[in-house]
Order: C-alpha cells, then structure tokens, then sequence
C-alpha cells in the first residue's frame, strides 16, 4: 500500500467549511494539499490563509487542476452541485481514490433530515459517475469548527470509512489517522453509505440541542 504522506490530497471544496477544515489539519500533519474551488482565485486565496494557520505546502487551483495534480481527492461540494462537478472530472479523476464525503441533506421548521437519493446515497452516485475512479466514503462526521480550531489538539472522532476496495479504503483510513485523536475505521461496503451519510442529520440535531460538536466513536475495536 503506497504511504499517505507522500501522496497530494486534493480537496474539491476546499473553501468551504469541512473541506478547509480538513486541508488544515492535513497540512499541520505535513501532508501536501491542493485545494479546489470553481475559482482558482478563491482556491489560491483559501490555501495562502490555510498556510498561515497551520504551515504546510498548500496550494490552490481550479477544480479541474486540483483534480488532475492530487493522487486522492476529496469531495467536500455542496450536494446540489455533486453530480455535475464529479462528471465534469471524470478524466482528471481516473485511476484515482475519490474520498465522497457528502451529506444529502435537506432542512424544514423541524430540522435536519436524510434526502433519497436515486442512486442510494453520494458515493453510489459518484461511483456510477465515476467508473474509472476508486470511490470510497468517509469523512461525513467531523466537526468543521473542531478541524479548524488548532487549539483542540486532540478531535475526538472516529471515521467510518465505506468502501469496495480494500486497499483504497485502507489509505483513506490512514489518510484519518495522521489527524491527532482520529482514527480510521472500515465502516462496510459502500452500497452502505446510505445510512452514514443520513446520520449526519442525526448528529446536527445533537449538537444543536446540546450546543455540542459531538462525533462518533466505535467501541471495543
């Protein structure tokens, strides 16, 4: 298995708030990172900030660059605009591990709640969008307030990990364990990402009734 550190992760959505959390706290531990944006301005901009908080090498560019420089790609985009920007990136994207940690969620006057999606959930959309790609789920869970306070140096968190490829899930897995606290966790096939990505509906109601950043953790492992 090739070693995460010396890999470029790429984050498309890098700008926004979960995926710069996560370019931060990847840059900290020393990995490269290469954020994405529809902007290359934006992306440039997000990464020279990311740089004076946590160091590193990070760069921006536009999402077609980003894609095509990374070796593991991060899918951190809004659910309105998945489909479009994964098909549109489906050269730059080939033979390489997609981490699709997108949440297909919808809100009304009582909160937050799982949307159906006709492939079955975000990755299974992705992975029929991207059929050259090694697509694996992770990352939904994670506290972008918590990622990006450096002064939390220890995230409580484990991340399930979903995926078909054993090797692809065993680097998203170690691409989790270089955040100080995360641990990786293989989570199942990825036809059950469905219910990991639902879940986050769960966790936002949690944290808003308890004014918490709460995550997961799996016991006796």
């Amino acid at each position: 298995m090739a070693e995460v550190r010396e890999m470029t992760i790429g984050v498309l959505g890098g700008t926004g708030a979960q995926g710069r959390g996560l370019a931060i706290r990847w840059a900290r531990a020393g990995l490269k990172v290469v954020i994405g944006s529809r902007s290359a301005d934006r992306a440039e901009q997000a990464a020279k900030e990311i740089v004076e908080v946590a160091g590193g090498d990070v760069t921006g560019q536009d999402n077609a660059g980003c894609a095509a420089s990374a070796d593991i790609v991060l899918a951190a985009v809004p659910w309105e605009g998945h489909a479009e920007l994964l098909k549109s990136l489906q050269s730059q994207l080939a033979g390489k591990i997609v981490v699709d940690c997108v949440n297909p969620l919808g809100f009304d006057k009582k909160g937050p709640f799982a949307l159906a999606v006709p492939e079955g959930s975000a990755a299974q959309q992705a992975e029929q969008l991207l059929p050259e790609s090694r697509v694996t789920a992770a990352f939904h869970h994670v506290s972008a307030v918590a990622l990006a306070d450096l002064s939390v140096d220890h995230v409580d968190l484990d991340v399930l990990v979903l995926g078909d490829d054993r090797e692809a899930t065993d680097v998203v897995r170690a691409l989790a364990d270089v955040i100080p606290g995360v641990r990786g966790v293989y989570g199942g096939r990825l036809r059950n990402a469905h219910q990991v990505e639902a879940l986050t509906a769960n966790l936002i109601a949690i944290n808003r009734r308890y004014k918490a950043h709460a995550g997961l953790r799996i016991t006796d492992i």
